[in-house]
């Protein structure tokens, strides 16, 4: 196991609180090895064995406690009969119908710590998800990011290997088992990920029969990451390859998609007005490795998929993030985090005719603006505003 004490530590912060710890994301990002870790950290610190209850619940011990009545028959057996305080390690347990009813009374009957994950976002929405409203905080958790990367590989920030150890991240990923394969096998293992979350995570779980359709958006989404795309484009996509669907359907996969946190969507932010526009969004999906098995392993829009890295490096760093908008200019990325803002805008090389500033520049405040590249340029600033490498960008703290 790899340690992740981006991830660990804000468990161990949240210890013995009486907020319900939920890991969200998508499946093999690590949410299992994370829980284990959290596991390990109980036992330093001296917490005796039986009082942590640690269920998997796609084990072969646990995967046939499906409901809400076997959920809390189990527990009974495995609940110490002392008041110690006892912790519980719930792994996918969105595959447990009701669950939150049976956290919720744990919660509210024992001096209890829970943590929970999930790869499904819909696990904290409906009507039985109100039961722990403001009662839980929630960690997003992400295949490797660079660092963490380089890390496992034992490579130094300094080196010289750090460039050819960005090339092979930016075609394979992230993904824990990815990174540490062969890169003979890492292919092969990309495309088991990729099915176990398209067929299982999204396809089973809605009920989707017949796949083809699902796919196709899929593959769409993957080749057109950082590009506005609306619902009748990919209809209208999907009928020129003989796939005949609809609007509804269509909005119905992408919200699994999102569910499954295989894509992420971003809206439109208008700078000037500061509201959302309605229409169009840019689709990025959550592993540029995934993203190379949905289009086939073809080469090419080496642009967008800099700008996905870049959104998911975002996102990992806990800001929400928006495309912006300022009259007829666009920013690639308004991010926010508390009180701060940071405009994004990514190109792959500095254009000789044009400065990739000049749309940032037009943007009066005083928030931190900069420009990350795909290509090594020996410029420090343009306008004043920082130009820095991906490589660079991704190891900054």
């Amino acid at each position: 196991m790899f340690e992740r004490p981006e991830y660990l530590n804000q468990l161990i912060k949240f210890k013995d609180t009486d907020f319900i710890k939920v890991i969200t994301g998508v499946r093999r990002s690590g949410k299992s090895v994370l829980l284990m870790l959290f596991q390990e950290h109980l036992i330093k610190e001296g917490v005796p064995d039986d009082h942590i209850i640690y269920m998997n619940f796609e084990s072969f011990e646990y995967q046939t406690i499906t409901t809400e009545e076997k959920f809390r028959e189990k527990l009974n057996e495995l609940l110490p009969k002392d008041t110690k305080k006892i912790y519980l390690l719930f792994d996918e347990i969105q595959v447990v119908e009701g669950w939150q009813r049976v956290i919720n009374g744990i919660r509210v009957s024992f001096d209890s710590d829970i943590v929970i994950t999930g790869s499904n976002a819909n696990m904290l929405s409906g009507e039985l998800a109100t039961l722990l409203s403001g009662r839980y905080i929630e960690i997003p958790i992400y295949p490797f990011s660079f660092q963490e990367f380089l890390n496992v590989k034992g490579i130094e920030l300094n080196s010289r290997k750090v460039d050819i150890a960005y090339d092979e991240y930016e075609k394979y990923g992230g993904f824990p088992s990815v990174t540490i394969a062969e890169e003979s096998i890492k292919d092969t293992i990309l495309s088991g990920i990729f099915d176990t979350i398209v067929l299982n995570d999204v396809a089973l779980r809605s009920g989707i029969k017949d796949p083809t359709a699902l796919k196709s958006i899929i593959s769409f989404l993957a080749d057109n990451v950082g590009q506005l795309v609306n619902t009748s484009k990919i209809v209208n996509t999907l009928k020129n390859e003989g796939i005949e669907t609809t609007n509804h359907t269509v909005n119905r996969y992408l919200d699994l998609l999102e569910s499954g946190y295989l894509f992420y969507r971003t809206k439109q932010y208008d700078i000037r007005g500061r509201e959302y526009f309605r229409t169009n969004g840019k689709y990025f999906i959550v592993d540029t490795g995934l993203r190379r098995n949905a289009v086939g392993r073809k080469d090419g829009n080496y642009s967008n998929r800099l700008e996905n890295i870049v959104y998911i490096e975002l996102l990992r760093r806990g800001y929400t993030v928006d495309v912006g908008k300022l009259d007829t200019k666009e920013i690639d990325f308004v991010a926010r985090r508390l009180d701060e803002t940071l405009y994004v805008q990514v190109t792959y090389e500095l254009p000789n005719n044009s400065h990739e500033t000049d749309n940032l520049l037009h943007i009066k405040d005083n928030y931190k603006k900069i420009v990350v590249t795909g290509k090594y340029h020996d410029i420090e600033q343009i306008d004043g505003i920082p130009i820095v490498y991906i490589a660079d960008w991704l190891l900054e703290k």
